[in-house]
Formats: C-alpha cells, sequence, structure tokens
C-alpha cells in the first residue's frame, strides 16, 4: 500500500476518533455511576452525610456532561482544522502579515512566531466560551467560583501574554537549533529544552506563581512550629512556609512544596486552613494535625525523590520524541497532506505533526502508564506518612478534603485507570489500613 497525503491524513483523523470514542465511553460508564449510585461508601459514613454526598455527585454529573461536550466540540474542530488544511492556511496568513512589515518568506523564524501567535490567540478565543461556562456556571453553581469579572479578565490576559512570552523564545531558538545543528541538531535540541525546562521549574514559585496569586509568609504559632519541625526532622531544607489566597479564585483547596535546587518553600492554599462559617453553620477546611499528615505525604514525594524521577522519565521521553522527530521530519508527505506546497516545509509545522499527530498514539499509551506510575507514587507518599505516624491525620484529612471539594468517592476501574493520576479515595483508605495493619505486625 502507497502511503500518500490523503491516506495519512486519513489515519491521523482515524486514530483521533477511536481515542475519542474510547475516552466518551469512559466518561459514560463513569457517568453512569454518578446518576445510579445513591449509597454512601462504608468507610466514609461517619464523616459524609446524604446532604454532602448528594451534592458531590451532582457536582460530578454537571463536570461528566460538561466534559462531554467539551471534548466533543474540540474532537470536531480539530476535524474541520484538519480536513479544511487550515494549517497551512494560518502559515499563508502569517506570510501575509510578516509581507506587511517587510519581513521575507525567508526568515522562517520570524514567520513562526507570528504563527504561533496566530495560533495561540485562536486557541484563546476558540476555548474561551468553555472557559467562561466552567468558572461562571459550572462552579459558580456548585459553590467554588470565587472570581469576578474583573479578575478573570485579567488572569486570562496575563496567562495568555505569559504564554507568548515564554514560548515564542523557546520556539525562535529551537527553530535555530534544528536549521543549524546538522547531524546532531537531535542531540542540541534535547539540551536546550531540557536546560529550559530546568531553568522555569526553577524561577516557577518566586517569579511565575506570584504573578497569579497573592503568597504571605504563615504567621508564627503551633502550625508554623509544627511544619517546622516536620522539616527538620527529615533534614527538609526548608526556607519559608507561605500562605497563598486561593480563596480569591476558587473554594479548592490545596497543599504543595516548590523549589527544584537547594532551599524550598511550603505552600498551603488558604482554603485548606480550617475555617467555621457561623451563618451556614460548617466547618470546611482541615486541623492542624491533618494538616501536618498532608504535609508529611507532600514530603513523601521529596524524600522518596518523586520529582526527579519524573523528569527524569520527562527527559528520556523527550529525547525519544526528538529522535523520532529527527528521522521524521524531512518527509515531504508530512507538509502536503496538511496543504502545504511541495518543497514548503516549515520546521514549526514538522514539530507539530510529527510530535502531535504521527507520534498520538505513542503519546496516548505513554499518559496511560505515567498516570499509572503517578498513582504508584501516591501511594508511596501516603506509605512514608504513615510511617511518620500520620495515618489517622492523613485519613481526616483525605475525607475532608474530598468533602469540600465535593469529590464524589466512587469511580469506574476502567475510567480511573486512564484518567486519574491520583488514587481514589478509597483505595488511598484501604492503602492506610494496610499500612496501619503492616506496621502493628512489625
Amino acid at each position: 500500500m502507497v502511503l500518500d497525503e490523503g491516506l495519512l491524513l486519513l489515519l491521523i483523523l482515524i486514530f483521533s476518533w477511536v481515542e475519542y470514542t474510547w475516552e466518551l465511553y469512559l466518561s459514560l460508564r463513569q457517568l453512569r455511576i454518578y446518576k445510579t449510585n445513591n449509597t454512601i461508601p462504608e468507610d466514609l459514613k461517619e464523616m459524609l452525610n446524604e446532604e454532602s454526598f448528594k451534592k458531590a455527585r451532582l457536582y460530578g454529573i454537571d463536570k461528566s456532561q460538561y466534559k462531554i461536550v467539551k471534548e466533543f466540540y474540540s474532537i470536531s474542530l480539530t476535524s474541520v482544522i484538519l480536513y479544511n488544511r487550515w494549517i497551512s492556511a494560518a502559515w499563508q496568513k502569517s506570510e501575509h502579515i510578516a509581507a506587511v512589515f517587510n519581513i521575507s518568506p525567508n526568515q522562517e523564524i520570524i514567520i513562526s512566531c507570528i504563527f504561533m501567535t496566530f495560533v495561540t490567540l485562536f486557541n484563546f478565543v476558540v476555548n474561551m466560551p468553555f472557559s467562561i461556562y466552567e468558572i461562571f456556571v459550572l462552579e459558580e453553581k456548585h459553590g467554588f467560583n470565587k472570581q469576578t469579572i474583573g479578575f478573570f479578565i485579567k488572569d486570562q490576559l496575563k496567562s495568555l501574554i505569559l504564554s507568548l512570552v515564554i514560548t515564542l523564545p523557546i520556539v525562535s531558538i529551537a527553530i535555530y537549533i534544528i536549521m543549524l545543528g546538522g547531524n546532531m541538531f537531535v542531540v542540541w535540541l534535547w539540551l536546550f529544552t531540557t536546560v529550559a525546562t530546568l531553568l522555569l521549574l526553577t524561577i516557577y514559585p518566586s517569579v511565575i506563581a506570584p504573578l497569579f496569586d497573592k503568597f504571605v509568609p504563615l504567621p508564627d504559632g503551633t502550625l508554623r512550629k509544627g511544619i517546622e519541625n516536620l522539616a527538620s526532622k527529615l533534614n527538609f531544607p526548608l526556607s519559608q512556609i507561605y500562605i497563598v489566597e486561593g480563596s480569591k479564585r476558587s473554594a479548592h483547596s490545596n497543599a504543595y512544596f516548590s523549589g527544584l535546587f537547594g532551599a524550598k518553600r511550603i505552600v498551603l492554599f488558604d482554603t485548606l486552613l480550617e475555617k467555621h462559617d457561623d451563618v451556614k453553620k460548617v466547618t470546611t477546611g482541615c486541623s492542624e494535625n491533618e494538616i501536618l499528615g498532608v504535609l508529611a505525604h507532600e514530603l513523601g514525594h521529596w524524600k522518596c525523590s518523586h520529582i526527579y524521577k519524573s523528569i527524569v522519565l520527562t527527559e528520556v521521553n523527550l529525547l525519544l520524541l526528538f529522535t523520532a522527530f529527527g528521522l521524521l521530519f524531512k518527509y515531504s508527505l508530512l507538509y502536503t497532506s496538511l496543504g502545504f506546497p511541495p518543497g514548503q516545509e516549515p520546521v514549526i509545522i514538522g514539530l507539530i505533526v510529527v510530535l502531535q499527530l504521527i507520534l498520538a498514539p505513542y503519546n496516548s499509551l505513554l499518559s496511560f502508564f505515567a498516570t499509572a506510575l503517578s498513582r504508584k507514587y501516591e501511594f508511596e507518599a501516603d506509605n512514608f506518612a504513615v510511617s511518620l505516624n500520620y495515618p489517622m491525620e492523613l485519613r481526616s484529612a483525605l475525607i475532608k478534603l474530598g468533602k469540600d471539594n465535593l469529590d464524589y468517592p466512587i469511580y469506574d476501574k476502567l475510567y480511573s485507570a486512564w484518567y486519574h493520576s491520583h488514587p481514589t479515595l478509597l483505595h488511598r483508605i484501604e492503602n492506610i489500613k494496610i499500612q496501619v495493619s503492616n506496621k502493628k505486625g512489625d
């Protein structure tokens, strides 16, 4: 069988729709569970009542239906773009814009930057209705949205500008390396992206994150003392403990540590701290001991070197992807199938076609295994927290966080295996029980 441009495009579209159909099937399985399961699991009955369980179920239904509509919109738009060869049309438009400023079509790096700006703005516009609906309808309906219209607009514009500021220089240098790197360009490209990735990870906590949220040091008190003692016990290189004002954005809560090299910072969402609403007569957040249980889990990721292991695996994957790109990007079929005239083979188009379209089956398979590995890491971090004698604190914190975030605890096995980077709440509770039992046995 001879592979022509029409057949190649057809194969790309077939795989896209096969993957979409598979994920739709999984979503419908999970939606059925949301709609039919009204029984609170035995392990959660002590901390979940019928009202909170019903709220989580209804939130799950709304999120699932929203996800189904959004993914159909996404696959349909992608199909229209590919079938109508809009990518080549966007490149031609970029050349026309460049010509207005007397920029020659031979200035590929500049035209690529115009093209990427055009693509970024296009994605920003076509996805905006879904962003607005998700925040101001779905999240608002279930009591999570705390954003004003002004905050949302400012946030979106900052994200858009930051995306371009980061992406365009990286794309420009990457194209330059590919054009001039000779037979070794794959290695040089990989080294550059590795350095760029590590640099972004290093500056994110102190430079990028504060552009979007306000970080204030955790005041002196028993919680701060408890966190410092925990860090000292583990020789964790703690530099500062921050509270991030996540409540201005959402009622969802979280905690994490950041810092790639040297001193690290612990960040707590203000929504994680225990609060009592006298009007609604409800208590949200976690107690200080429960927060220490959560942080014992987070420090387990550090102790088990999960961040560094993930970076190594990411870099190995990047090397494999760039190697595949080096082998494939000179095939003219990749460009003519998208509507480019023979002989016109922009590097940025080759990167998009090879890394996102041709290698889509590989990316999907890798994503599945990466998700499974992430769940393994989460269990290891839970086990570490149990080893530090925080089993009940972690257990109750997980249940409270699930309750506050309206996380429905029952999931279809296939859906969970494909999508969840974290084990389900019930699986984590069961694992904590096993670890405690094993510890007593020892």
